[in-house]
Formats: C-alpha cells, structure tokens, sequence
C-alpha cells in the first residue's frame, strides 16, 4: 500500500487582517522529496511554511501530515487548531531550520542541540547526547560541541541549527532561507550540508532565494507570485523551459543579480 504524501496542503487561505497572503495554495511532499518554494519577497514563500508547521494559522483549507488532517475550531480569522497535542506531534515531526540561526546564547552548541528531544520529547539526556554529537559531526561542526554561539561564524552557526533540527528525528525538514543570512563563502558551507541531506532521501520543503541549490537539490520546484502558486514542476521545467511571463521575469531578473 502507498504511504501517505508526508505533507499535503488543499486550498490553503491565509490573511494578516485585511492583507490576504495565500490565495488557495495547494502543495504536496511525499517521502524522500525535495520540494523548493521560490518567489518574490511577499509572494507568501514563508508564510506556507509556517502554516505547514502550524506556526501561524490559516483561514481555511486542509493541512494533512501524514494522511492525518488538522483539526479546527472557529472560522475565519477566528480559525485555530482544535488539538494542542495534535499540534505538538506535527511540529515535533517537522522541524524548522530559520533564516536567523535562533540558537539560544546561554547554552553550548551541544546543550542547544539536545534541549528539545530531551525537554519537549522526554527523551535520555544520555541517548540524546550521543545522537547530538553525530549530527554536529554530520554537519561537519563535530569540534564545535563545547563552543558558544558567539564563537562561531554564521555558517557554524546555520549548520548547528540544521543538526538541531536533526536531532528531532523529524519526518521532514522545512527551512527558511536558510543561506540568505549568510555571505557566499559561508553560505557554500551549509549549501553542501542541504545537498548531503538531499541525497539521503530526507523530505525537504525549502523556502530559497537560490536559485542554483533548487535546481540541485529538488525533485519539484514551486514558483509562488501573489500568494498563488503560478507555476510547479521539476527543475528541468521550471528553470529550462518556464511557461508564465511571470516566471521568466523573475528568473531573470534573479540571473542578473
């Protein structure tokens, strides 16, 4: 029997007030794929991110994790998840690498690493800490165990939060802009690291400016434009044969930056 798509999103609504910033997007990732949202700034790029993550609620539509859908309470702008538990399990499951590293400065790369599984999961400190040691070491910051925050560069920082997300044992990754913080040498560093992740099958929905990365990492490739999805396909399609005006502009106007 097939399994479930890991992520699937129907009709997805979603205003700040007035400002109404996904217009009916629909998305779908299934295991081991690799999907990139690309976009201009305010085309709703992050904002279907962190709906997916229930880090914001939408208005209406369906969010579906694993074939299991969200449950609602309310309507509208009133609309919020029925099920705290429900949304404990989702977010545990799918774990969000920002743009801003968001490392606590008070605890060592390690301690930042193991506090979820072990506060929010309940998991041994012990079983966590080896686990925490082989993702840093994963992402090629092994030596940087001990070491604050501050003591690292922006890239070292980008790949503890990635190793941190992996600690989770997530069902999927979701990244935001995970190199747009990042200047080109440091951002070549966690590039590899995504790329890495992307050949071990992990399912991936990545918001990126790069256009570069999505055509090497992605099996699909959405291109969102006023809060619609304007255009999907594969890398190929999207980046070798576009067919809105739309898109052609934006690509080129992101070749010429």
């Amino acid at each position: 029997m097939q399994q479930p798509p890991v992520i699937e999103i129907h009709d997805l609504h979603k205003s700040f007030g007035a400002l109404e910033v996904l217009k009916g997007v629909a998305i779908t990732a299934n295991r081991g794929d690799v999907v990139s949202l690309i976009g201009s700034s305010g085309s709703g790029k992050s904002t279907l991110l962190r709906c997916a993550n229930l880090l914001e609620d939408s208005q209406q539509g369906e969010i579906l994790f694993k074939g299991e859908a969200v449950t609602w309470k309310g309507h509208g702008l009133a609309r919020r998840p029925a099920d705290p538990k429900q949304v404990l399990r989702i977010r545990t499951n799918l774990s969000m690498v920002f743009q801003q590293f968001n490392l606590w400065a008070h605890m060592t790369i390690l301690q930042n690493v193991m506090e979820a599984p072990v506060t929010v999961l309940g998991r041994d400190r012990a079983e966590v800490e080896g686990k925490a040691r082989e993702y840093l070491a994963k992402v090629g910051i092994g030596d940087k165990a001990d070491a604050w925050p501050a003591q690292l560069s922006g890239g070292q920082q980008q790949r503890a939060a990635i190793a941190r997300a992996l600690c989770m044992e997530p069902e999927a990754l979701l990244f935001d802009e995970p190199t747009s913080a990042l200047d080109p040498e440091l951002e070549q560093e966690v590039v590899k690291v995504i790329k890495d992740l992307a050949q071990e099958g992990r399912t991936m929905l990545m918001v990126t400016h790069d256009m570069r990365l999505a055509a090497d990492v992605s099996d699909r490739v959405v291109f969102l434009h006023q809060g619609r999805i304007e255009e999907a396909g594969t890398p190929q399609e999207v980046f070798g044969a576009p067919k809105s005006e739309r898109l052609r502009q934006f690509l080129s106007a992101t070749a010429s930056a």
